[in-house]
C-alpha cells in the first residue's frame, strides 16, 4: 500500500496506529524553530500533529482523529517535515 512504501523509507514508523518520528536537533532554538515552521505547514494543510518537546528533541505523532486512523493528510504533513528537517536542519 501508499502507507507501506512511505513507511518502508525508513524515517517514520507506525506506532498505536499513528506515523510517528522522532526529530533530534542541535538545541532547543533549532527544535522550536523547525516546530515553527511545521505549524505553518500544518495550518496550510488543516492538519495538525500531536507532538511532544524536550530540548532538542521533537517527537511527533500524526492521525486523522476524524478518520479514525492514518490518511492521505497524515503523509503529506510526514513528507512536509520531512523536507523542513533536510533542507534547514540536517547536517
Amino acid at each position: 500500500s501508499e502507507l507501506d512504501a512511505f513507511v518502508a523509507r525508513g524515517t517514520w514508523s507506525i506506532v498505536d496506529d499513528k506515523l510517528f518520528r522522532e526529530f533530534r536537533f542541535a538545541d532547543f532554538r533549532a527544535a522550536f524553530a523547525f516546530m515553527t515552521m511545521a505549524a505553518f505547514e500544518a495550518e496550510a494543510l488543516g492538519h495538525h500533529p500531536d507532538w511532544w518537546n524536550c530540548y532538542s528533541c521533537v517527537e511527533v505523532s500524526l492521525e486523522s482523529h476524524d478518520l479514525g486512523g492514518i490518511s492521505e493528510l497524515c503523509t503529506t504533513l510526514a513528507a512536509r517535515m520531512d523536507a523542513l528537517f533536510e533542507a534547514h536542519f540536517r547536517g
